[in-house]
């Protein structure tokens, strides 16, 4: 019966050893992460890629930064591995396009683009890609119009393109100010989007130059085009005089406005009067009541 008993008892013990490594070792879901890659091109020069990573997080997206990448030109190969890159604290990461790749983007009219993650302990390993057609985007003025040509390569000739939204505006330092109140112009037949320049008084430099900036942003054909050109359209910034060493409210204190300083001495005048006479109230009361 002992003998009985202590088989029985090793066994439960042995089951219950197994339940809870089982339960120790069980690792953790890992989280899945959202790749998306565009393409861009400034003023018809070098190429660059922009990857963005996101994850799910209690129904909303956010950014994933720390994120290693291998980016590579139409297939997954490592001769055709364009850099890799981590993702910032926004989540995003750029490489442009080397010029050891300069044979294979020269050779056909339409590229993709493949963004790979191995995975780690906290994400399963995913991979984006992204088709675009070579394209260039132009820009001229006629009169005090903005003129915009987009052009795509067919075989060994640049055709225009039809139909394509091209926001036309002024750079600025903090967003691009459209050059009127529409948004975006399509392109015609012959690949031209055209706008009325209706911003007279945006300020300029010294000389009174701005930039005009014509962009195709987003495209499913072509990703994200951008050309500039400066004009003389914008009114001369006149710098003020320097005013630092004379009385004003934006000076060293020792240069404050007279009337500032006659305010601030009458309030300490007043205040110190009001203690005073405060003061001379008690010392007579006491003196009266002592005498009584």
């Amino acid at each position: 019966m002992k003998l009985l008993n202590k088989i029985l008892f090793g066994s439960l013990s042995a089951i219950f050893l197994l339940s809870g490594y089982d339960g120790f070792s069980q690792a953790p879901d890992k989280g899945s992460l959202s790749v998306a890659i565009n393409y861009f091109n400034d003023n018809n020069k070098i190429p660059y890629v922009l990857v963005r990573v996101k994850t799910k997080v209690n129904g909303k997206f956010k950014t994933v930064p720390g994120i290693p990448l291998k980016l590579f030109l139409n297939k997954d190969s490592a001769g055709l591995l364009i850099g890799k890159v981590v993702t910032n604290e926004s989540g995003e990461a750029t490489s442009f396009i080397p010029p050891s790749l300069k044979k294979e983007w020269s050779a056909t009219i339409k590229h993709s683009f493949h963004a790979s993650f191995m995975g780690n302990t906290k994400y399963d390993s995913t991979s984006a890609d992204l088709t675009v057609g070579k394209a260039k985007i132009l820009i001229d003025t006629v009169g005090r119009s903005v003129v915009a040509t987009v052009l795509e390569l067919k075989d060994t000739s640049w055709t225009p393109v039809k139909g394509v939204d091209v926001m036309l505006a002024v750079k600025r330092l903090g967003a691009d100010l459209n050059i009127n109140e529409t948004a975006t112009f399509a392109t015609d037949s012959t690949g031209k989007a055209s706008g009325d320049f209706k911003r007279d008084t945006i300020p300029g430099d010294l000389k009174g130059n701005i930039t005009l900036v014509a962009k195709v942003v987003d495209n499913d054909q072509f990703g994200n085009l951008s050309i500039e050109k400066t004009v003389h359209w914008g009114s001369k910034f006149v710098s003020k005089a320097n005013d630092f060493n004379e009385r004003t409210l934006f000076a060293t204190r020792a240069k404050a406005p007279v009337w500032l300083l006659f305010i601030a001495l009458g309030i300490i005048i007043a205040v110190w009067t009001v203690l005073i006479l405060l003061v001379q109230n008690i010392l007579r009361i006491k003196k009266l009541g002592q005498e009584a």
